[in-house]
C-alpha cells in the first residue's frame, strides 16, 4: 500500500513514497483505518531526524494524526466499529494509506467537520486545552501571551483563550501570520521579528506583565517573555520549536514570583486518564456548537510531502498544514 517512508535520518528530502509498504497485523484491541487526511506536526520533523524523545527503528513512516473510516477492528475492540468516521492519534503511521492503532486512540470525529479539519485537531486542541485549563488554570480576564501563534498549537491557544475570557496577545514573526491571529480574535499582536519583546509586553500591559505565557517554540524569545511576566504569573513549556531548548536564569522565577510549568500532554493521558476523557467530552462540545474551528491553510496530496514538510521546517506555516490520500 501506498505509504511515506524513512529509511533514513534527514531532511524530507531523505523520505520516500513507495506503494508496497506492508500492512500491519491486527491485534486484539487494534482498529485499522482507511486513511483520508494526515496532518503534519512539529515532532514530525524531529522524529525523521532523529532528533525525538522517542525514535522508532528504521524504516517506519511518520505521521501522528489522521482522520479515516474504520475498515477492521480486533475481537476485543468495544470504542468504535466498522464503518465509523475517526480521528486516531499515535506517535507514527499517519502518513500511510491504512494505519493500525490500539482502539484508546482513536474517537470518534466531531460533528460539523470533514476529514481534513478533524486530521488536525488532536495534537494541537488536546495540548493547549490541557495546558490552559489544568496546568495554567487561565481566569477569566487574565493576560496570556501566545508565542508562536499563527502556528498550529498557537492558533488553538488563541482560540481556546478567547472562550475561556482572556485577553490574548498574539505573537508571531510576520504581519501575515499575525493576520491569521486577529482573525481569531487575538486581542494585540506582537512582531517580534520587528519588534522588542520585552518592551512590547510592557507597553501593551501598562508595566503589569502578562498572567500566562504559552510558549512552544522556546529559543531566543523565551527569556523575554519570562521578563515580561506579572506577579504569580505561568510560564507554560510547550515545546521548542525555533530549535534550541533556552537556558532560563531560575532568579527571575523568583523575582517574578511566577512558576514555570511543564506541559506534557502525552503523559497526561497515562496518568490522568480520567481527565482526558473529560477534556477530550468538552472539546467536541465546541466543535459540535461551532464555537472553535482548525486553521488550515495548506492542504497538499502526499504525493507533493516535500512542499508540505517545508512549510514546517521553513516556520512558514500559518494554521494547520495537512496532506490528503
Amino acid at each position: 500500500m501506498k505509504a511515506l517512508v524513512c529509511s533514513e535520518h534527514g531532511l524530507a528530502d531523505k523520505l520516500n513514497l513507495v506503494d508496497d509498504w506492508s500492512t500491519s497485523q491486527l491485534g486484539e484491541h487494534d482498529v485499522r483505518i482507511q486513511v483520508k487526511a494526515a496532518s503534519l506536526n512539529f515532532p514530525d520533523v524531529l522524529i525523521i531526524q532523529g532528533k525525538y524523545q522517542f525514535q522508532p527503528e528504521l524504516p517506519f513512516v511518520p505521521g501522528g494524526e489522521s482522520s479515516g473510516i474504520v475498515t477492521e477492528v480486533g475481537e476485543k475492540v468495544t470504542r468504535v466499529k466498522v464503518g465509523d468516521s475517526v480521528v486516531a492519534m499515535g506517535s507514527i503511521g499517519s502518513f500511510c494509506a491504512e494505519v493500525v492503532t490500539n482502539e484508546f486512540g482513536v474517537y470518534p470525529m466531531p460533528d460539523g467537520l470533514d476529514f481534513t479539519q478533524a486530521a488536525s485537531i488532536g495534537i494541537t486542541y488536546f495540548t493547549s486545552y490541557y495546558a490552559l485549563k489544568q496546568r495554567a488554570n487561565l481566569q477569566s480576564g487574565e493576560t496570556m501571551l501566545v508565542l508562536g501563534a499563527a502556528g498550529g498549537v498557537g492558533t488553538s491557544a488563541v482560540e481556546l483563550g478567547k472562550l475561556m475570557g482572556a485577553k490574548v496577545i498574539a505573537a508571531a514573526s510576520s504581519e501575515e501570520k499575525l493576520e491569521v491571529c486577529r482573525n481569531l480574535g487575538a486581542d494585540e499582536t506582537i512582531n517580534y521579528s520587528e519588534t522588542d519583546l520585552k518592551l512590547a509586553i510592557k507597553e501593551l500591559t501598562d508595566g503589569k506583565g502578562v498572567d500566562v505565557v504559552y510558549d512552544p517554540i522556546g529559543g531566543d524569545y523565551s527569556e523575554a517573555a519570562i521578563r515580561g511576566m506579572a506577579w504569580n504569573g505561568r510560564y507554560l513549556v510547550i515545546g521548542f520549536a525555533s530549535g534550541p531548548i533556552p537556558k532560563i536564569p531560575l532568579n527571575l522565577a523568583l523575582l517574578k514570583g511566577c512558576s514555570l510549568v511543564g506541559v506534557f500532554w502525552g503523559r497526561f493521558c497515562g496518568e490522568e486518564p480520567a481527565q482526558h476523557v473529560k477534556n477530550i467530552e468538552e472539546l467536541w462540545a465546541l466543535f459540535s456548537e461551532g464555537k472553535i474551528k482548525p486553521v488550515i491553510t495548506d492542504i497538499y496530496p502526499i504525493e507533493r510531502y516535500e512542499e508540505a514538510y517545508g512549510l514546517m521546517i521553513n516556520r512558514k506555516a500559518r494554521g494547520k498544514v495537512v496532506m490528503t490520500l
